[in-house]
């Protein structure tokens, strides 16, 4: 439930909230616009107790920010809300596309690159943990210990024996299948479409799952549920930074953690498809 006076109190300043419009829920908190006396309106996600997310949320936001990332602002956060300025999203043409994929290109080469996988902030994806703890050493195992093994156990009650055995599999060859070394870089971990906006001629991110890891990771996760000009950001991004060879047949393997993910919150209805990736993955090393 929104709080009225806490939105003032972290806003400070003597503004006053003057409408709020409930937006429904996701996962565990509700979601409103909220428009204040000096004409602003802001975004703000609020939740009775969310120690940890939201201050994860605007750790990731403003630590993509300072390697150059197109982040949303974080105007206030505690254990109970998160507040964001009202961003409209529009619909954007290619060459808004195009300097997103430069953008991208930009924050995942950022100098300096992280030192280690992972993040100095305890991680979510949803309302999921994710165990950020920073590791030196190649991504392949770390993304093996740090996020397919933990989400195969949450997944695993709507999985049989020989799904968790498919999975086990990419785990036990994942050296093979990961391709040349990459550095760490900063992702942003959770890179839908639906957390891009595009309130004028460039995108904005919201909701990561920030941390430093595989630059592939995003987009990989860009391609998973579709994105608009989609070959256009990843042309543009290539361009920029130009991306190691066998991309293509290593998408699956960056995009199994997410469709971990979803089995683990929705169940049996992504099992089909999380398995397709599996597949897909294994399929990447021939």
């Amino acid at each position: 439930m929104l709080r009225r006076e806490r939105v003032e109190e972290l806003l400070g300043g003597g503004v006053r909230v003057e409408r709020v419009a409930d937006l429904g829920a996701s996962h565990s908190w509700t979601l409103h616009r909220v428009v204040l006396s000096d004409g602003r309106a802001v975004f703000v996600k609020a939740a009775s107790d969310q120690a940890g997310v939201f201050a994860a949320e605007a750790a990731g936001l403003r630590w993509l920010a300072d390697g150059g990332g197109p982040a949303a602002e974080v105007l206030a956060a505690d254990d109970h809300m998160l507040i964001l300025p009202w961003l409209p999203s529009r619909t954007q043409g290619a060459d808004a596309a195009e300097r997103f994929g430069r953008e991208l290109a930009a924050m995942h080469t950022a100098s300096p690159a992280p030192a280690a996988y992972g993040a100095p902030w305890e991680g979510f994806i949803a309302d999921l943990p994710l165990d950020n703890t920073p590791t030196v050493g190649e991504w392949p195992r770390w993304y093996a210990e740090r996020r397919l093994e933990p989400f195969l156990r949450r997944a695993r009650r709507s999985l049989t024996a020989a799904d968790v055995r498919l999975v086990e599999r990419v785990i036990e060859e994942i050296d093979v299948l990961a391709g040349p070394p990459e550095p760490p870089a900063r992702v942003h971990g959770d890179l839908w479409s639906g957390n891009i906006l595009w309130p004028g001629g460039r995108c904005v991110l919201i909701d990561p799952a920030a941390h430093a890891g595989h630059r592939e990771t995003d987009l990989a996760m860009l391609e998973l549920f579709g994105a608009p000009h989609l070959d256009r950001i990843i042309a543009a991004y290539d361009e920029a930074a130009p991306l190691a060879e066998g991309r293509r047949e290593r998408v699956a393997l960056h995009q199994l953690h997410p469709l971990l993910v979803h089995v683990a919150l929705f169940g049996e209805g992504y099992r089909a498809r999380m398995l397709d990736g599996v597949r897909a993955a294994l399929a990447g090393a021939g």
